[in-house]
């Protein structure tokens, strides 16, 4: 699976998603860009876009983008608070699908 990590989410984090193809915003020329361009851009190249950007079902429609969003909800964005949610993401990716929101932790 193809995953795209948030900018606000650590790099580090790759790690413990290894056996997944990770790449972070930043490694694809994409910070700073807000969330509707990159969802664009992410389109097709990756399968999901992992962000600990909770209200984004909201800002975002996704309908029609070949990717899908897996939101964690965590205290904060720190590896500390995310690390413990990687389990909750693997299974999230299993059953993610074009266009869907998924939610994990909180």
């Amino acid at each position: 699976m193809r995953v795209l990590l948030d900018e606000c989410l650590p790099r580090k984090l790759k790690s413990d998603l290894a056996e997944h193809e990770v790449r972070t915003a930043q490694e694809e020329g994409w910070a700073g860009w807000k969330n509707g361009d990159l969802l664009q851009a992410a389109s097709g190249r990756f399968d999901v876009f992992l962000t600990v950007d909770r209200n984004i079902a909201f800002q975002q429609n996704l309908q029609g983008l070949r990717i899908a969003v897996v939101a964690m909800v965590a205290k904060s964005n720190r590896l500390r608070d995310v690390r413990p949610l990687v389990a909750l993401v693997r299974q999230a990716l299993s059953r993610a699908q074009p266009g869907a929101v998924l939610k994990v932790g909180g």
